[in-house]
Formats: structure tokens, sequence, C-alpha cells
């Protein structure tokens, strides 16, 4: 069976030009090519069925431009067998009108702002924005702003939490979208808490509707300064903490804790805090328990010369933050498996489960916070609104 021959004398006039991206329309049985901005039509007349010919079609296409018919399978095998060292023949997969060959350019750490044009033209998906504005030079080229722009307009039909956190977390990349729209999406994560988390990823000390400074924040700052200046990573983490970028993502992402969605995006703000909270690890690994993270922080502001002794030297007053601040540093991930990989929980069933490990964490938080911490059971607790 070959092409009819109507469609094999178009296809071969539209590849003698200077085609730089397929796509077919599988619906309409169309084919168009995009040739220096300008796009050609060439719908097709299948002699068979139309799976059989498109078929067809496509290997005509990898014939012409791989000179094998196997098409995109075989190329991209030996294309990775060599280590993707060939770079330049990413454009290639842009001419064989399979979409996941423009998913393999869309992801390739290859890709550049013009074939990123190309790729979009083919493609125009969230998945295939979401891959290219992972690569610097997207971000950084003509073709950065117009993703982020469209992935801002779909978001709210985006149902998957953790896709919602990866969309934030890349169009909120310098440069990409306004202050007013980014204000708005972040107005938007009071009802859906999956924005805020993808908030707390990307802008963690720039997080929009920002809190004041604790009300004793200008007590201790003038210290907290001085021992910064002279290299205490602490003194600088806390002082940060007791200012304005630190309450607010305290304020935001406690909220997080309190009202969690599923396994999934709780595992994933484990790890944002404690990404937050990291400095304050220094060089050891981890606890897997909350206790043992609890008395870590006490051996080490029990430790004579160590980083922590000296800030507590300094500002004996706030002994309870700086216990709480070298606790969160070993929120993560991994305080929270042993009860997640067990269950399929979420929201309010999921936050019971929880409670063992968020109620210890959130009173670290009422310390940071210089709040009154309700516990769960407590009436305060219950008359918290579910999100």
């Amino acid at each position: 069976m070959e092409l009819s021959s109507e469609d094999l004398l178009r296809l071969n006039v539209l590849l003698a030009n200077d085609i730089e991206a397929i796509r077919i329309d599988e619906q309409s049985m169309t084919l168009y090519g995009l040739a220096r901005g300008n796009e050609a039509r060439v719908p097709l007349n299948p002699n068979c069925r139309p799976e059989k010919y498109l078929r067809l079609v496509r290997e005509m296409l990898s014939s012409h431009v791989l000179g094998s018919p196997g098409g995109y399978p075989v190329f991209l095998q030996r294309w990775t067998r060599m280590g993707q060292a060939r770079e330049a023949r990413l454009d290639k997969l842009l001419l064989l009108g399979e979409p996941e060959a423009v998913t393999a350019v869309a992801g390739a750490s290859g890709l550049s702002d013009d074939l990123a044009r190309r790729a979009w033209w083919a493609q125009p998906t969230s998945d295939i924005a979401r891959r290219m504005l992972d690569k610097p030079a997207v971000v950084q080229g003509k073709m950065g702003k117009e993703l982020a722009d469209y992935l801002a307009e779909h978001l709210p039909f985006e149902s998957d939490p953790m896709l919602v956190i990866a969309t934030i977390r890349l169009i909120l990349q310098p440069g990409l979208i306004d202050a007013e729209p980014r204000d708005r999406i972040f107005r938007l994560g009071t009802h859906r808490n999956a924005y805020h988390i993808g908030f707390l990823e990307a802008l963690p000390d720039e997080l929009p509707d920002p809190l004041p400074v604790r009300d004793d924040h200008a007590n201790y700052r003038d210290t907290l300064t001085a021992l910064a200046t002279a290299g205490n990573t602490l003194a600088a983490l806390l002082a940060k903490l007791l200012d304005s970028p630190g309450q607010t993502f305290l304020a935001v992402s406690e909220t997080q804790l309190q009202h969690p969605i599923d396994k999934y995006t709780v595992a994933k703000l484990m790890d944002i805090i404690g990404n937050y909270f990291k400095p304050a690890l220094g060089a050891q690994g981890t606890a897997g328990e909350i206790s043992a993270a609890t008395a870590r922080a006490e051996k080490r502001m029990a430790t004579a010369g160590n980083k922590a002794a000296v800030l507590l030297d300094a500002v004996p007053e706030l002994r309870e933050e700086i216990a709480a601040m070298l606790t969160l540093a070993h929120t993560g991930e991994a305080l929270v498996t042993p009860i997640i990989a067990a269950s399929t929980a979420s929201g309010t069933l999921l936050r019971r489960k929880l409670e063992p490990v968020l109620e210890p964490l959130l009173q670290q938080y009422a310390v940071l916070r210089k709040t009154a911490h309700a516990p769960s059971g407590s009436r305060a607790a219950r008359r918290m609104p579910g999100k």
C-alpha cells in the first residue's frame, strides 16, 4: 500500500522547502508545515483505513528526514545510545509529525529558544510548555513569557495538585509574569492550597501580601546582624525568621500543614519547609523522627563553641526560637514517609493520620510566630475552616 499520488506529490513539494516543523491533525486528516513563520496546509486523501494511512505518511516523512522508514522510535534509540551528543539533529525530530518526538525535543537539554518556538507550534500543550520552561535558554529567550502566559491562563483548568505546583514554580521564574497576575494567582490559593505550595517553592522570601516583622524583631536585629556578618548562618536564618519574609513564609506554610491535600503534596511541602530551614541543619543528616530532631537541637545548643551555642549565648531570650529553628531543619519527606506510604487518605482524614508528626512541627511554628498553637483536638482547632 502506498500514499495516494496526489498526497505524495504535495508532500514532496512541501518537504522541498525549508520546513521547520510538521504537525498532523488526525481528526481532520490534515498535515501542516511551518516554513519561515508561514503555515502550509496539506489535506490528506487516504486510500485505506485512516490509522494505516497516517502510519504510511509518517514512514514517508521519516524516510525523507532520517533516511529510514522506521520513524521516531528507531531514530531515538540511536540518538540516545550516542549520549544525545548530536544536539544539532533535534530539529529533525520536529519534521516527523510524531507527538512523542516533539515531547523528546521539549525535554532535551540542548533545547534552544528557536527550537522551542518550532516545538510550540507543533504541539502547544501545557505538558510541552512545562518541559520547555525547565530550560534556562527558553526562560531567557523570546518564548519564555509566551509559554508562561499560556500556563497562567490555563492554570484554573489543571486538576492535578502536583502539576499545579510544578506549573507555578515554572511561571514564577524571574521575568516571566508581571506582578498583577502573580498576585491574582496567589489570592486564588485561598481556595486551592496547591497554588500556595507552588509559591512557597518558587518565592519563599518574596511571597505576596507580606506580614509585618515579629513585634520583638527590633530588640534582636542588631545582635543577629552582627553575628550573621561574622559568618554565623544560624543567626542569619533566625533574623530572617523574625523579619517579614520569614513570618510570611511561616504563616503560609503553617496553613498548608493544617490543611493537607494528599500524600504527594504533603511530601512536597515537607521538603519545601526543610529546604527553607536547611541553613540550620549544618553538616548533620536529617533525623528520621521528630523526637530525634528535637533531641539533636538540644544537644547542639549544649555543645560549647558551635554556632548554635554562640547564638544562644548572644540572645538567651530566644532559646525556644533557636531550638524550634534547629528542629524544623530536619523537616522533610522522610518524617512522613512511614505514614503516607501505608495510606491513601486525603484531606481531613490524612490530617488525623499525620498528627503525630504535624503537631510537634506546628508547636515549633507557634514558637517562631509567637502565637498560641491550638492542638488538633481542641475547640479552637475544630473551628478552623477547612480548605
